[in-house]
């Protein structure tokens, strides 16, 4: 019976999640399997493969072809190195010992590899986080400057304003000045000529008069 492992799709719709399965070769993608090896989930950063490598391995040795994308996965956690190197023992040219030990420090290396990984993917989600608490912070003290400049705009309007109207106001009364002094000098004009008037129709001055004729 031809063996493979592949993937079992699983999840909901957007947001695949797969099983790595050792399953017959005639059998549906989501039909029946014959084991479980582990689990794939690339909705994380960076994907979570977990993978029972001894039985990954066993299945290697029985025969089974894994697909292009299991290959990769059992790559990734070291299933394939395992296999090559128990190769190694079984034609003498290693011991298990040494077998063991190489795939010990190749296992402490890739783990150190992806802890590195992601905490450069949180360190650079913090930069992010930072840069964008930094633009939204600026933007906020941006608008408020604004606010205030608007505000200082509108108090300088309102005092032009009031400044306009109290000189408008100060204009009538200044015109009204000079024209109370007019009719003033007019009256005085007015009354002179009655003055004049009066004083040659004095009785002093008939008698002169008379005399001189």
């Amino acid at each position: 019976m031809p063996v493979k492992i592949r993937l079992q799709r699983h999840g909901k719709k957007g947001k695949p999640f797969y099983w790595v399965v050792a399953a017959d070769a005639r059998s549906k993608r989501d039909g029946r399997y014959l084991e479980k090896l582990g689990t794939y989930n690339p909705n994380t950063n960076p994907a979570t493969v977990e993978l029972d490598i001894d039985n990954a391995v066993k299945w290697l040795e029985n025969g089974a072809q894994p697909t292009d994308t299991a290959r990769t996965l059992l790559s990734y956690r070291g299933a394939l190195l395992k296999h090559h190197l128990n190769g190694g023992v079984r034609k003498g040219a290693l011991t298990q010992e040494a077998a063991d030990a190489k795939f010990e420090a190749w296992v402490a290396d890739k783990e150190a590899k992806i802890q590195a990984k992601e905490e450069g993917l949180t360190s650079e989600a913090a930069s992010k986080a930072a840069a964008a608490l930094a633009a939204e912070k600026a933007v906020n003290e941006k608008r408020i400057a604004d606010a205030k400049a608007i505000e200082e705009e509108a108090l300088a309007e309102a005092a032009a304003a009031e400044a306009a109207e109290a000189a408008v106001q100060e204009a009538p009364a200044a015109e009204e000045a000079p024209a109370a002094e007019d009719t003033k000098e007019e009256e005085a004009t007015e009354e002179a000529p009655e003055v004049e008037a009066e004083v040659e129709e004095t009785p002093a001055d008939e008698d002169k008069k008379e005399a001189a004729e």
